[in-house]
């Protein structure tokens, strides 16, 4: 009771208290997802499916802040098939391959009959929050699962020997998404002078750069023990994007918090908020990280 009163009496007690709260949540965040994504298969999928799930209802508690009346329960369903078809398709060819494909547009048609048979029709808005979760945290996350199953060898031949292919680039990616949040964070507070956004007054153009850094540092040590060509200068290209893939999913959910009048998605998380506020920076990257890996592919495994 006496901490409670004198912490509260004092910012530099404050301070403190919030720092330990975050750097707790941050190893139990960080410690869950390390977990998971090295026992990965099921296991991976039952992890991001409660990511999703979470994330999902604090997505849809801000759009109902600005009177959206979105189809959350069919929306957390869809979601939900969408990651167990996914991971099923990379365990198994054929008929699951095709379902996973017929998931997102069945899954759409769903939402929108949904609004239809509503008492009140649904709007463009509802429409629109809807499939918009759908896509955000449903499209977009399963691809850490198509990551994470990738099995060529030529991806990551330096690894072959100890993990697939798919637990190299996922960890690594991991690494280079908290690389960028660490850097932009430190170089942030020690030299941040010039704003980068109104959306985030507290980002600035100098922490954003020092993210960048720390990330394409991080990219080229990844891509030099995955054995990538030119001696793993691929690897900087690939953390100067997950640093900008990354920054746009920190903004684009600071813009929807911001539409919304609220300070942080929820309150799951103590010293980081709700579970958006934590997960932004990791929603569209895996996607991005899993087309380019896809187009670049003759490159990367060249000899």
């Amino acid at each position: 009771m006496i901490s409670e009163v004198l912490s509260s009496s004092n910012p530099s007690l404050r301070a403190a208290n919030s720092l330990r709260k975050r750097l707790r949540s941050g190893i139990a965040i960080g410690g869950f997802g390390a977990v998971v994504v090295l026992l990965g298969g099921w296991w991976l999928t039952l992890g991001v499916g409660v990511i999703v799930h979470l994330g999902l209802l604090e997505f849809f508690r801000m759009a109902q802040f600005k009177g959206i009346r979105p189809a959350t329960k069919t929306t957390l369903v869809a979601c939900q098939l969408l990651l167990l078809t996914t991971q099923w398709a990379a365990v198994q060819s054929g008929w699951p391959e095709a379902l996973s494909g017929a998931v997102l547009p069945l899954a759409g048609a769903a939402i929108c009959a949904w609004l239809l048979l509503q008492p009140v029709t649904g709007s463009i808005a509802d429409i629109a929050a809807s499939i918009f979760g759908l896509f955000y945290l449903g499209f977009l996350p399963s691809h850490w699962l198509a990551l994470r199953n990738l099995s060529d060898p030529a991806l990551a031949p330096g690894t072959a020997w100890l993990c697939s292919s798919g637990l190299a680039i996922t960890l690594s990616a991991c690494l280079m998404i908290v690389a960028s949040d660490i850097g932009s964070w430190a170089f942030g507070k020690r030299y941040g002078r010039t704003p980068l956004s109104p959306i985030s007054p507290s980002k600035t153009v100098e922490g954003a750069l020092g993210g960048f850094g720390c990330a394409m540092a991080v990219g080229l040590l990844c891509a030099r023990v995955m054995g990538w060509p030119l001696g793993g200068l691929p690897g900087v290209a690939v953390g100067a994007l997950v640093a900008l893939i990354a920054l746009v999913g920190d903004l684009t959910e600071s813009m929807m918090k911001r539409d919304a009048g609220l300070k942080d998605s929820g309150d799951v998380l103590p010293g980081h908020g709700g579970i958006l506020d934590r997960i932004d920076s990791y929603l569209f990257t895996p996607a991005v990280l899993y087309a380019l890996l896809t187009l670049a592919k003759p490159l990367i495994s060249a000899s």
